[in-house]
């Protein structure tokens, strides 16, 4: 399935995690906007539920920065599924 993913990274190390955060936007066509230690991303992104893609981001940015928080919304077949960091905060249907 498909989720367009729109996400807000804040890290307090952004020199050591903006190559990570440009690799995974690049590899899912997305765009990024950084400014501070905030990045906010917007890409699509392929698998099986938000929840392993929302694990799979999260685990990718704290290998490279442990102090690094998420909270994203995954978008698919009209619902949005929100997190912070791995945890679930809603779902909602459009």
């Amino acid at each position: 399935m498909k989720y367009d993913l729109v996400a807000r990274i804040d890290t307090e190390d952004p020199k050591t995690l903006q190559p990570v955060v440009e690799a995974i936007v690049a590899r899912h066509s997305g765009t990024i906007r950084a400014s501070g230690g905030v990045f906010e991303i917007r890409l699509t992104w392929e698998g099986e539920s938000s929840r392993d893609l929302n694990r799979e981001l999260l685990t990718e940015l704290r290998h490279a920065v442990k102090k690094t928080r998420l909270r994203s919304e995954w978008t698919a077949g009209g619902m949005t599924e929100k997190f912070f960091d791995y945890v679930p905060k809603g779902t909602r249907t459009r």
